[in-house]
């Protein structure tokens, strides 16, 4: 959408001042500062909370230098001169809606429009023919543009890139995106000015580095500018009456849902935050099934329902018409609510930076005071409470580390020139090498990338459909073929998940989206819930899942793909200070409370101290059990677990079941293990890591599984066209071929090489793997042998019947045991 007012003042700072005090409002010294500095043809990072006025930070001298290029160049008015990325498309309609509001009230003649995946085409084809002077889009659609003709006239008059949110980019393949797309930028006008806005993160000026690149000069005539704004957050733990002794993640806390009631109707409105879409249907579900006089004032927001409703959810948020909204990290970031006065995280956040940004969605103004609510879904999350009070105080959070050579995303990128203009590789390898993610890329490297654009490499070039990029007589890469641009205009970006399947009544009417691998265990008849409703399956019709309303009262709950998140380095070693405290004569509320489970915990076994590494073995009628806790996050566990049963079975031949949550991890077998003798053998040695971590966890497969996405971003395998798309399965087996190829006649591909690196680094943790062993080499290590599962192990051991039990049978098992234990 277009706008266009008359402006009827000279284009100056000064107006906009006067604009924030005819508001009664005071600029902020960050605001200032940035102000200055911009004017100065500064780049800069700005480390702002959200709700602090940031936008206006930056939307101001942006507009300063629209008005004054726009006097200047009376003949070009219809051209680009400032682009706001923002990581999620909700983000744009805010984003654009500051801007519009001082382009009104100043009464500026200055246009602004959306460009993202839910832009109408009609839309983006006035876009093409009239560009408007301030663009808010996204990553992808940013490299869209990049993939269009002409698109160095249209950018050549851009001044300004602000990448907002760029904490969230950051340490992800689309923030490799975007630092390859403001190396193209940079050259296509020397002049623009580069800007990010980040939350509070561990390594900021790493953050500001990877942002503007590695050019010395560019990073000399930088700044980190630091909000510094004194923001008060009160974290409340919700703290069972009863405590139980035996702890176990059942119920998802909704023995606690009573609590969570009085302070929903004490508050004018209240964000219950959920760590996965199937936590957030199951509690939309039973709080109106408890309390139906709900029903109109509560609703449900996550990232698989449809936009219109996610878009009604938070327009009503705003106007003050719902009292409770329950949503996952879909509403995590930067959408301004300014009504909602309480938080309420349901579950350990697992790190304190999404917990941060979570309390930050109340008192969502400067000033005003963020309100948290911690509600434990099991009892030693509590100590996870505790230690997030501590990290609230302290204000210490996570890094974000950035990725290094992404040649999947590399070679994405190549592609996308060569279907607009063409490109030279003389004129892009030095962009491609100023860039923090490639500034080590060898010739090698790069001559691989132009062969594998061009004829698949050599492994590949005997199939045409690889031959992608022509070189034409001067020597420009260029895609000619109408139909590879087509392909590879629809499979831009970073974002790889499973098929996505549409959800719709068989009356007609869109409900959202569910992925494929839930679908396919369904059949006809059967009821699941989905967007806060029980629906039945009828039948699945090309990439449709046609349902109807059901009546029924049981139902299956959708989980998703990677819905369980895992402790950060920082959170867990938190965790483990906390723990530490539990016999301290001065201790937080939530450790008081945990009092009944230490002391039933002392009886059995031990609460390790700071120097102890501690061990549980017992017995019972499934076999053998040997539990660990390290406190370092599933994903540490599940690949440290692999490790020290490989190591166990190097001295004598014994098989292994694995369970893990974040706080420990179970082996279990049909015999016992020699534990001394097991011990005297350095079995947390970390000599040797990479080696036994490949044969333990069969680290071939798994780099499989991870080179489907790799394959995809870098274009082997086409995801179909839309409503069209290529079945999970159909894709999986395509990028295993090439695998399998990859691994039997180029094992040296950078492709194929990444697989295995993106595995151990991002997977597995492998750095973190290496430093908890380190940390438990230097510790006492404490071998208990149990006669019965303490109230540590009991959440581990009960997990893993999860899998096997239906949650009727599961309650009714578990009970049973807690009631021997118990006696």
């Amino acid at each position: 959408m277009l706008m266009f007012v008359t402006m009827a003042t000279t284009p100056d700072i000064s107006i906009f001042k006067a604009w924030f005090q005819a508001k009664g409002w005071t600029p902020f010294s960050f605001q200032t500062q940035t102000w200055k500095a911009f004017e100065e043809g500064k780049h800069g990072l700005l480390n702002a909370p959200t709700g602090s006025g940031k936008t206006y930070a930056l939307w101001v001298p942006i507009l300063v230098e629209v008005l004054k290029l726009k006097a200047e160049q009376k003949r070009n008015a219809y051209s680009l001169k400032a682009i706001w990325i923002t990581p999620l498309r909700a983000l744009s309609i805010e984003i654009k809606q500051a801007a519009e509001q001082l382009i009104q009230e100043l009464n500026l003649e200055v246009s602004i429009g959306i460009r993202t995946g839910d832009t109408p085409q009609n839309e983006r084809a006035k876009q093409k023919r009239n560009m408007p002077d301030l663009l808010v889009t996204t990553p992808e659609s940013l490299q869209l543009l990049l993939a269009s003709k002409n698109y160095v006239k249209s950018l050549q008059n851009c001044q300004a890139i602000v990448v907002d949110e760029w904490h969230e980019l950051l340490g992800t393949k689309r923030g490799v995106q975007m630092e390859l797309a403001l190396s193209r930028f940079k050259t296509i006008n020397p002049r623009l000015r580069i800007w990010g806005i980040s939350a509070t993160i561990g390594n900021l000026k790493q953050a500001r580095d990877v942002l503007l690149g590695v050019d010395a000069v560019l990073l000399k005539n930088s700044v980190l500018i630091k909000a510094n704004l004194k923001k008060n957050i009160q974290v409340k733990s919700i703290i069972p009456n009863t405590m139980e002794k035996f702890p176990w993640r059942g119920h998802l806390g909704l023995h606690l849902l009573e609590e969570v009631v009085p302070i929903i109707k004490a508050s004018k409105t209240t964000l219950l935050f959920t760590n996965t879409r199937s936590q957030c249907e199951i509690w939309f579900q039973k709080l109106l099934e408890k309390y139906p006089e709900f029903a109109g004032e509560l609703a449900m927001h996550h990232g698989s329902i449809n936009k219109e409703t996610r878009l009604w959810v938070e327009n009503a948020i705003r106007n003050e018409s719902l009292k409770a909204v329950v949503c996952t990290s879909s509403l995590d970031l930067g959408v301004d609510f300014a009504p909602v006065e309480t938080i309420i995280q349901i579950g350990g956040p697992k790190g304190v930076a999404r917990f941060l940004q979570r309390a930050g969605r109340s008192g969502h103004q400067p000033g005003k005071t963020s309100v948290i609510y911690f509600l434990p879904t099991h009892a030693i999350e509590l100590v996870e409470a505790s230690a997030l009070q501590k990290a609230v105080a302290s204000k210490t959070v996570e890094d974000r580390l950035p990725y290094l050579n992404s040649f999947d995303v590399l070679v994405q990128y190549l592609t996308t020139l060569a279907v607009s203009d063409g490109f030279y590789p003389e004129t892009i390898l030095p962009e491609i090498q100023s860039t923090f993610c490639f500034q080590t890329l060898t010739e090698d490297q790069w001559n691989w990338a132009l062969s594998f654009i061009t004829k698949g490499g050599e492994t590949l070039q005997n199939y045409d459909e690889y031959h992608k990029v022509e070189v034409e007589a001067d020597g420009l890469f260029k895609v000619n073929s109408r139909g590879i641009a087509m392909r590879h205009r629809l499979q831009i970006g970073t974002i790889v998940s499973d098929a996505v399947l549409s959800v719709k009544y068989i009356s007609g009417g869109f409900i959202g989206s569910i992925e494929e691998w839930f679908i396919s265990k369904l059949k006809p008849g059967d009821v699941f819930t989905f967007a806060g409703r029980n629906l039945e399956l009828m039948r699945i019709k090309q990439m449709q899942v046609i349902v109807k309303k059901s009546k029924s009262k049981t139902s299956k709950v959708p989980s998703w793909m990677g819905g369980r998140l895992t402790l950060s380095s920082q959170m867990s070693e938190l965790l483990r200070e906390e723990l530490y405290n539990s016999d301290a004569q001065e201790k937080s509320p939530e450790l008081k409370a945990l009092d009944p489970v230490f002391e039933r915990q002392n009886l059995e076994s031990i609460v390790p101290k700071p120097n102890q590494f501690l061990i549980e073995t017992f017995k019972t009628r499934e076999g053998y059990h040997h539990i660990f806790y390290p406190f370092e996050g599933r994903f540490v566990h599940e690949a440290m677990g692999s490790l020290l049963a490989y190591r166990i079975s190097l001295l004598s031949p014994i098989s292994f079941s694995l369970a893990f949550n974040d706080y420990g991890f179970e082996l279990l077998s049909d015999q016992p293990v020699d534990m001394l003798s097991v011990l005297d053998n350095n079995l947390f040695t970390a000599n040797y890591l990479l080696d036994d971590l490949s044969k333990s966890l069969n680290a071939t497969e798994m780099a499989r599984r991870k080179f489907r996405d790799i394959a995809v971003i870098a274009g082997l395998v086409f995801t179909g066209y839309p409503n069209k798309l290529i079945k999970n399965k159909h894709l999986q087996s395509s990028s295993q071929l090439i695998f399998d190829v990859f691994k039997d006649f180029d094992a040296d591909n950078p492709l194929y090489q990444q697989a295995f690196t993106e595995t151990f680094e991002h997977s597995l943790e492998q750095g973190r793997l290496q430093k908890a062993l380190e940390r438990i080499a230097k510790q006492d290590i404490i071998w208990k042998s149990c006669q019965k599962p303490t109230p540590f192990s009991f959440p581990i051991i009960t997990d893993r019947l999860r899998e096997k039990l239906s949650s009727e049978k599961l309650n009714d098992r578990i009970q049973k045991m807690i009631k021997t234990l118990q006696n």
